[in-house]
């Protein structure tokens, strides 16, 4: 049923609705359709579509807006809080049971250092699991400790819940880089705020200037440019940044201006980002979050990027190469999403076939991804 809801496939949803008792007639009158009509959707002869037919199916067959991807319905009654889109979990990536056992049931103590200890340790774990295994790998885990630091929050004071929220914005901001990811744009964003949201209570600066990049570039998928050099600007405003973020927050702002098509504009804005990705900062004050992957590399990967959006595919192309054939094996999960940048550039030049086998610096081909796994056009890793 949370399948169905997400895909808002109305089908099934009745299908289902009709196995669990419900017979056809009685789906029609509590959503306010008829019983030819409510046959012609379940056997796949018509679609519901209008926004009115989807709030009658969610108000008369009770189910929750979220669901659906409305807001909350007048009688789901009062919210104690923002409710995660599809109901936080997919079937593609359930959460094991003993885990939810752990993290709903409040009969045993928890001990909110202890858990901000366990997780601290294995963050940087997730971070290189994701890398080359690609989000589905620490998904679960992840979502499992999103959840655990939110019931710890609901009791939490003092420097206990310094920590938990310190530890949460950056558990939730992973979160967030995992369903973007995977392509839930929706519930991405979500994690975001809430990172955002526990950031701000627990006055970490540098960690509210990662999200406004983060939420960038989220902005900067869905071809946002505006909001994506807003976000991007003001990632920047917050004083005494590591060059990291700041080379991550420019070099955004470069892409907004990319999808506008200012390329004086862009080309400026990775300077200024590949001045200060070269400049190397001690690990401060960001802790657990990981921002080594910001290096010339990086810079310059995006701004060949950009290139194709600024009708330069040629120079993309070179740049692309270059920068592909000298990746270290762990970005594998990113290569892949650099090959496709790069079948896209050459796309748009014109050259449908590869000139010539990319190579690695020390002069072994490349592999080639099998065309039937092929890559799809997602973030890359942390961006």
């Amino acid at each position: 049923m949370i399948k169905a809801c997400r895909e808002r496939d109305f089908s099934q949803i009745f299908r289902l609705m009709r196995r669990a008792g419900m017979y056809p007639a009685l789906i029609a009158r509590r959503c306010e359709l008829t019983p030819s009509r409510v046959g012609e959707v379940i056997e796949g002869q018509r679609v519901v579509k209008d926004m009115s037919v989807i709030e009658r199916v969610a108000d008369g067959l009770r189910i929750p807006g979220h669901m659906l991807g409305l807001a909350r319905r007048e009688w789901e009654g009062a919210s104690t809080g923002p409710v995660p889109p599809d109901g936080e979990l997919t079937e593609a990536f359930p959460v094991d049971d003993g885990l939810r056992v752990m993290s709903e049931g409040d009969d045993e103590p928890t001990d909110p250092e202890f858990v901000c200890s366990l997780i601290q340790s294995q963050l940087p774990l997730h971070y290189k699991s994701a890398n080359y295994f690609g989000a589905r790998q620490p998904f679960a885990t992840v979502h499992h400790h999103a959840r655990t630091i939110t019931r710890l929050l609901e009791t939490a004071n003092g420097s206990s819940r310094q920590e938990l929220l310190t530890m949460g914005s950056r558990t939730a901001e992973f979160l967030g880089w995992l369903y973007q990811d995977l392509g839930n744009v929706r519930t991405a964003a979500y994690w975001s705020d809430r990172s955002m949201e526990w950031a701000q209570e627990a006055a970490d600066d540098h960690m509210q200037s990662y999200v406004l990049f983060r939420k960038s570039n989220q902005a900067a998928s869905q071809l946002s440019s505006e909001r994506a050099i807003g976000l991007a600007r003001a990632a920047q405003r917050v004083p005494g940044l590591t060059s990291e973020i700041t080379a991550l927050a420019a070099q955004q702002e470069a892409v907004g201006y990319a999808l506008q098509g200012n390329p004086r504009a862009a080309l400026a804005k990775f300077d200024e980002a590949h001045e200060m990705a070269a400049q190397s900062s001690p690990n401060g004050p960001m802790g657990t979050l990981d921002t080594s992957y910001c290096t010339l590399a990086y810079v310059e990967i995006q701004r060949a990027n950009c290139w194709i959006d600024l009708g330069e595919p040629h120079r993309a192309i070179q740049l692309f190469e270059a920068e592909i054939a000298a990746l270290p094996q762990i970005y594998r999960n990113d290569r892949s999403v650099y090959f496709a940048r790069l079948a896209r550039a050459y796309a748009k030049a014109g050259e449908p076939r590869h000139r010539q086998p990319l190579r690695t610096a020390q002069g072994r081909p490349v592999p080639r991804l099998h065309p039937d796994s092929g890559p799809r056009p997602l973030p890359y890793h942390r961006e």
